[in-house]
């Protein structure tokens, strides 16, 4: 898409944020709106808000920012950055040829593999079965921190997890080791809970990701133009938002979430070509404010075979071709309701494909190789040459999984689908200990810390039991 696009876009999102605007459905962020520059609409909590203001508070945003893992390391987050990898959220596990709820013990697991993945740079958190919900969201920080290294990304649930994750920021230390981030539920409408989490996590220099989330044909227009003006008209009023809260507070712009309706199916589609144009769109108004900017890579699929790699493959190559920032899914099935070991294994593997194909070919007088080829002449061989010895690690993939020998080795080895050889290892990579970086002080504070959101005694037993079983 070309810059002309994205300028239509954008005239087209702050047309729709000054008639209607927005709906802001919490009391005190709508007033502190309206006290900053905002109109009111003709609904009870619309909010119209003029063109001047968002593009001031939208200078507010750093372009550029890092994201840490435990120890401090960066990951640079901008509009041009090279992309960062995450898993993703949800709330079943696939494992085995079997689906079941997630688990607290699960999400240890998993924490573990995600942190063994070499192209993987966030772990996200996942709606945990035997966790009481008001609790998910500090339990979850709590339990990656313990088991991964890698930059988190937590799931919201309430306001009050908000505050005390905010809270436990400072027990690790001051760089950003976690962000979080929440989504307009439109068209055109921001949600009290949404906002309350926005809220109750500013001041702590917390990276947020701003969601647009529309359907195309449902809750945005059928066409994928008109959606996505939708979203970013959303995206648009929840950074200002956010920015007003907490001016130069981190925000990833993220239009990549937007669905597809199938009009046959009546489901929400996220693997579709249109959802890997979507995620171009979000790419694209991302460099066009200069911001990060995020999309996911998804299936429909119930477990990793052809179509997850159909999907996926295409969602991949397809998001670091349009310089998606910051691009999630690693290890996603069932459009994003489940996780699947294998699969993250698989996707791992898919990312360092893609990679490998978009370096495209250096050619220079080095890689040319003329002399070289005069030395060796007609008829003779390259494999014992330096030159070989030199660069074949640089310029040939070297698959972790896939399958390069022939029948017979193969079945010596006891053969095996793909799905089979990926299963095995994300079984071997989740036994492993993990080095998360914390002290003992570190996580016992972390567990003291979400055991404060509530004192029901089921959440006392679930703390007792991760910090016992984790490493089981």
């Amino acid at each position: 898409m070309r810059l002309e696009q994205a300028e239509q876009i954008h005239e087209a999102s702050l047309s729709l944020l000054e008639s209607p605007g927005v709906r802001m459905e919490q009391d005190r962020v709508r007033a502190l709106l309206l006290r900053h520059g905002a109109r009111r609409g003709d609904g009870t909590q619309t909010v119209r808000f003029p063109r001047e203001m968002v593009e001031q508070y939208l200078r507010l945003c750093p372009s550029t920012f890092a994201l840490t893992d435990r120890a401090g390391r960066e990951t640079t987050l901008a509009a041009t950055a090279r992309p960062a990898f995450w898993s993703c959220p949800g709330m079943n596990l696939y494992e085995a040829g079997q689906i079941r709820p997630f688990t607290s013990a699960d999400m240890a697991r998993t924490s573990r593999l995600l942190d063994r993945l070499e192209h993987v740079q966030g772990v996200f958190g996942m709606a945990m079965d035997d966790v009481p919900p008001a609790a998910r969201d500090v339990a979850g920080l709590a339990i990656m921190a313990q088991h991964t290294h890698k930059h988190i990304r937590a799931f919201c649930f309430t306001p009050e997890g908000a505050r005390v994750m905010a809270e436990m920021k400072g027990i690790v230390g001051r760089h950003p080791w976690f962000s979080i981030g929440f989504t307009a539920h439109g068209p055109l409408r921001w949600t009290h809970l949404a906002l309350s989490i926005f809220e109750a996590s500013s001041g702590h220099g917390i990276p947020v990701t701003v969601n647009g989330e529309p359907m195309a044909g449902t809750s945005g227009p059928v066409t994928l133009a008109g959606s996505a003006a939708v979203g970013n008209a959303e995206i648009l009023a929840g950074l200002v938002a956010v920015q007003i809260m907490e001016p130069g507070r981190p925000c990833i712009y993220n239009l990549g979430l937007a669905h597809v309706f199938d009009m046959r199916t009546m489901i929400a589609v996220t693997g579709a070509p249109e959802n890997a144009l979507l995620a171009g769109i979000s790419a694209l108004m991302g460099r066009y404010y200069n911001l990060p900017s995020a999309s996911w890579v998804s299936t429909e699929s119930m477990c990793p075979d052809a179509q997850a790699g159909l999907e996926k493959m295409c969602g991949f190559l397809t998001h670091m071709q349009n310089g998606v920032t910051n691009i999630w899914g690693v290890g996603q099935l069932e459009s994003e309701l489940t996780f699947s070991p294998a699969q993250a294994v698989i996707d791992n593997e898919m990312i360092g494909y893609a990679a490998r194909y978009l370096a495209g070919v250096e050619v220079s007088d080095e890689t040319l190789a003329t002399g070289l080829v005069r030395s060796v002449g007609i008829g003779g061989s390259f494999l014992d040459q330096m030159h070989t010895a030199d660069h074949f690690r640089t310029e040939l993939y070297m698959p972790a999984l896939l399958c390069r020998m022939n029948r017979g080795t193969w079945s010596a080895r006891g053969g095996g689908s793909l799905e089979t050889v990926a299963e095995a290892r994300a079984r071997e990579l989740m036994a492993a200990e993990t080095e998360c970086g914390l002290s003992e002080v570190q996580a016992a504070a972390l567990q003291r810390a979400a055991q404060s959101l509530t004192d029901r005694h089921s959440y006392k037993l679930f703390v007792v039991r991760v910090s016992q079983g984790a490493k089981a």
